[in-house]
């Protein structure tokens, strides 16, 4: 083997993938000592060592020098030692090159590539963990380079990341070649597949973008207290401040908007709303769920409920499309949120609505319909035509006959269970305290 090829594809490889020449040195050693066993049998005494000066890999086989040889693996004569070495005696050890590299066999060499392979692999993932675990958890920037499966690879500088499909925004796509910032998710130090994971739909990308963008965060002044997103399409982030006079929303809006159009800018066009935190719930939730307007919220603490009720025609900016802006907030706070609109809210006040969506079929929706056109219990319900029902609930006959019908079952389970307490109370006993004996008149004084 060329020595001075051997000597710079050392060098070279240590300087391009930051692995420690040592390393590398020791598992060619490595390599070629597995290599040699194959070709002369795993009984033999084989050391191989890397010739600094000369760059050359010598192997050695190592023998007992005996008067009588039995194992010819194991052991040499003293006159042929003595050939080799005129000063060795009996039970000395004697080590003999056996061979050069480039005798070892196609077979053996092709064995001694994969572990030198396998063991630059291993130390190169030890020096990318070492180089990226103090950098999970904040933005990195790459190149595009390929995609897979739908995951696209990402080209760090000294290695590829992945950018896995659930980690993308839908709503545009990269090219090969593209320049592109993502969040450092994972750093894995044991992994076959890539090491190093990237997200851009998760909220920490967000937040890292918005610490970026305003300085006021980044000293600490404004503080980040929760962040929801639907990648692509809308998020909300909770902010709130150290100092009386630094207001915080207007901080990430940044003059004209700036600041927050350069973080909806890198989410590719993604709504974002700045929401002032409170550790009130009813203010907070006033706040999350703003453009909407509130009319009053009703807070259970202890399951960890808001009640929300807004005027009739706020309700759907309330909700949101397909129920998204309440859905942010509800993610926002981490609180479970039920809006309702004033008329129906009222309704829910009264004894008979709150009767008439027990009715099996009847949801909230219906139940204002019925409310509406005067059918205002499950009595009235049974009671009512088939096309009273259809023109005030707006359904067909089939299933105006079902409601009706259950609502009948409903009349006559509640008659039921009415009787039965009636007859229950009835046949109760006396109270003992309240029956007090009158005194018997014997005629003594």
């Amino acid at each position: 083997m060329n020595t001075e090829n051997l000597k710079r594809i050392i060098d070279q490889i240590s300087r391009d993938k930051g692995i420690d020449r040592a390393l590398l040195v020791e598992a060619i050693e490595e390599a070629v000592r597995s290599a040699a066993r194959k070709k002369y049998g795993s009984r033999r005494d084989i050391e191989v060592q890397f010739n600094e000066e000369t760059g050359e890999i010598e192997v050695f086989q190592y023998r007992t020098v005996v008067d009588k040889v039995e194992d010819e693996e194991t052991e040499i004569s003293l006159e042929e030692a003595r050939r080799l070495d005129p000063e060795v005696e009996l039970e000395d050890d004697l080590g003999e090159k056996i061979l050069d590299i480039s005798d070892l066999g196609r077979i053996a060499a092709q064995s001694a590539k994969q572990v030198i392979i396998h063991r630059m692999r291993d130390a190169e993932r030890d020096v990318i963990y070492e180089m990226f675990r103090d950098r999970q958890g904040t933005i990195v920037n790459g190149i595009v380079q390929r995609f897979e499966r739908g995951n696209m690879i990402v080209n760090l500088g000294r290695t590829d990341a992945v950018l896995p499909r659930e980690g993308q925004i839908p709503k545009r796509s990269f090219k090969q070649g593209d320049r592109i910032r993502a969040y450092l998710l994972e750093v894995r130090q044991d992994s076959r597949d890539s090491q190093l994971i990237l997200s851009r739909t998760c909220n920490e990308f967000l937040i890292k973008l918005f610490e970026m963008e305003v300085p006021e965060i980044a000293e600490g002044i404004v503080k980040i207290m929760g962040a929801a997103r639907e990648p692509g399409f809308r998020a909300k982030i909770a902010v709130s401040s150290t100092e009386s006079d630094v207001d915080p929303v207007g901080a990430c809006v940044g003059l004209k908007g700036s600041r927050v159009q350069n973080v909806v800018q890198e989410l590719q066009g993604e709504r974002i709303d700045i929401v002032p935190w409170s550790p009130d719930p009813a203010k907070y939730v006033y706040n999350a769920l703003a453009p909407a307007e509130v009319s009053m919220v009703i807070v259970d603490e202890e399951n960890h409920q808001l009640l929300v009720v807004v005027p009739d025609d706020q309700l759907s900016l309330a909700i949101g499309r397909q129920g998204q802006n309440v859905r942010l907030a509800s993610r926002l706070m981490n609180w479970r949120i039920d809006v309702k609109s004033e008329s129906r809210y009222a309704n829910l006040e009264d004894p008979g609505y709150r009767s008439l969506i027990t009715v099996e079929g009847v949801d909230e929706s219906l139940a204002d319909k019925l409310f509406a056109a005067q059918i205002t219990s499950p009595a009235k319900l049974a009671a009512a035509d088939i096309d009273q029902i259809c023109e005030a609930a707006k359904i067909d006959e089939e299933r105006a006959e079902k409601i009706r019908d259950a609502a009948a079952i409903e009349v006559a389970n509640t008659a039921a269970a009415e009787e039965e307490s009636r007859s229950f109370e009835e046949q109760a006993p006396a109270d003992p305290s309240t029956d007090i004996a009158e005194p018997i008149d014997n005629g003594e004084e």
